[in-house]
């Protein structure tokens, strides 16, 4: 095996704090790197123009030249050199400019430690390929598709009807992309994921629906999904932000198919966002393996039976009972259930007359632009 295969990959640490410096470059070096660190960004062209690196991790807000200036020189001397930008203060608009650039990931301070050591595994695993291929290829391509979805990304908003007044009590908030080569929400998502952008979108997405919200009268609530990465997104939680503004107004829609074991402290993060007036809803119940167990870390004001549940639930005995238990449990508890993905007139009686307080499908609106109209034939 050659020296170049054996030795510790160098890490170049960039930033003007001298405490979070020696932070990361004793993590860097209890996984086994060689960290490098500087505290400005001529500093470390400098490093790279004498000793290429394998990985640069930049904050973003420096003294002088920014992370993002750094990058876009990185880029004038080669162009598959991966940087990881660490921020304290992240914005949608820098966020962009660094995947235009070609960041490899955007990560929030305070960082887990885990996802950090993460994102620098793999990045030096990009960058062996690069070198052994001379290109980037899938990534460079996945990053140029994510930047055209986010111009042509928009929100959709399906209406909540109430089964007692056959009125709209409030509409979902869902991700639509106008991309062909990332043509669904799932295909926008992981493409986010991958490229560790999930809470710029996170917050570009909840922007989107604060500036819904802002431009229409009191009254109905809007339901808006968060990934379970949004919950260690400072963004979430921050009074000023444009969501928390009308927090009084939004349900926050938690699936059932994502593990919060991941999050730390879960209880404690949804009590902050409880008291920036939010309310909080399990989504897909009956879909997850998270089972009962949201119920007691949740405490959820609203609960959606999963599409799975109602497809068909006017012929099949075995899911109207199972429906049937999950509205007397939630009701008992005080929790609001809505039957999402209602497809027939049969389906939707059949859920009336099982409990449900709330339904939402096809079969009463698709959804649209603010606002479809609901039809109750």
């Amino acid at each position: 095996m050659s020296d170049e295969a054996n030795r510790p990959k160098r890490i170049l640490v960039v930033d003007d704090e001298p405490a979070l410096r020696a932070a990361v470059s004793r993590l860097l070096s209890r996984a086994g790197y060689e960290p490098i660190t500087v505290e400005s960004a001529s500093a470390a062209l400098e490093d790279i123009e004498r000793e290429l690196p394998d990985v640069v991790v930049s904050d973003v807000s420096m003294p002088g030249a920014s992370g993002i200036d750094l990058l876009r020189a990185m880029r004038g001397r080669d162009l598959d050199l991966p940087l990881i930008f660490l921020t304290g203060s992240p914005t949608v608009q820098t966020a962009a400019r660094a995947m235009e650039l070609g960041a490899f990931r955007y990560l929030t301070k305070p960082f887990d430690n885990d996802e950090l050591l993460q994102a620098v595994e793999e990045a030096v695993r990009t960058r062996a390929l690069a070198k052994a291929h001379g290109v980037l290829g899938g990534r460079a391509q996945l990053e140029r598709a994510f930047l055209r979805s986010l111009d042509g990304i928009w929100m959709a908003f399906q209406p909540l009807v109430s089964a007692s007044s056959r009125e709209a009590i409030g509409y979902e908030a869902l991700l639509r992309s106008n991309e062909p080569a990332l043509p669904s929400p799932l295909a926008v998502l992981d493409a986010a994921e991958k490229l560790g952008t999930l809470h710029m979108l996170g917050q570009m997405l909840r922007t989107r629906v604060a500036e819904v919200i802002a431009t229409t009268p009191p009254g109905p609530l809007f339901f808006v999904n968060v990934h379970v990465t949004d919950l260690t997104d400072a963004d979430l939680f921050d009074p000023r932000s444009p969501l928390s503004r009308h927090a009084s107004r939004v349900v926050l829609e938690l699936t059932e198919r994502a593990s919060l074991e991941g999050v730390a402290d879960i209880e404690e993060r949804i009590a902050r966002l409880r008291s920036l007036g939010y309310r909080i809803a399990v989504d897909d119940l009956g879909a997850g393996y998270a089972g009962l167990s949201y119920f007691a870390s949740v405490k959820p004001e609203v609960v959606k039976i999963d599409i799975s549940l109602v497809r068909n639930v006017d012929r099949d005995p075995v899911r109207r009972r199972v429906v049937s238990s999950l509205v007397q449990l939630a009701t008992s508890l005080g929790i609001e259930v809505v039957a999402e993905g209602i497809e027939t007139t049969p389906e939707r009686d059949a859920l009336i007359e099982l409990g449900c307080h709330h339904l939402q499908g096809f079969a009463l609106a698709r959804p649209g632009p603010p606002f479809p109209t609901v039809a109750w034939a």
